[in-house]
């Protein structure tokens, strides 16, 4: 029998909370979604001025970085005509992305969560969402 490892709450706020500041740093409110391993909601938060439109896509990306295991900038240039993933994007009734922004969170080689970001430029979405799971990789959250 398999062991489940999954994020919890206070590990999800807190990398909420490291991916808020970087975002504040760059004046670039976010919307930011932490999912389990299985695309569920554990956290968000819409930062104080952060596109409302953006809420959905911050959800999609960190959806996508937990099914993939993998950041969803990776899976881009695999997506566009004439490659094998063409289309996938139309795939789990628009919840699935290629936009920058959505990195898993791992423990060890273990995807146990994963981080979305969106309203800002896909680049910028890319640098709050690195900065999230770059905290978690540190083996700090909980411990603010």
């Amino acid at each position: 029998m398999r062991k489940l490892q999954t994020i919890d709450a206070a590990e999800a706020g807190a990398v909420v909370d490291a991916a808020a500041a970087r975002a504040t740093e760059m004046g670039v409110p976010q919307n930011i979604a932490i999912v389990d391993e299985a695309g569920h909601l554990v956290a968000f938060r819409r930062m104080d001025g952060a596109k409302f439109i953006s809420i959905e896509i911050a959800l999609a990306k960190a959806f996508t970085a937990a099914g993939a295991r993998k950041a969803t900038r990776d899976i881009a240039p695999v997506t566009i005509p004439g490659e094998p993933g063409f289309g996938i994007q139309n795939l789990l009734g628009g919840r699935f992305t290629t936009l920058a922004g959505g990195i898993p969170l791992k423990l060890g080689d273990v995807v146990v969560g994963a981080i979305g970001v969106s309203s800002g430029s896909t680049q910028e979405d890319h640098v709050v969402a690195q900065a999230g799971a770059d905290f978690f990789a540190s083996g700090r959250p909980g411990q603010q």
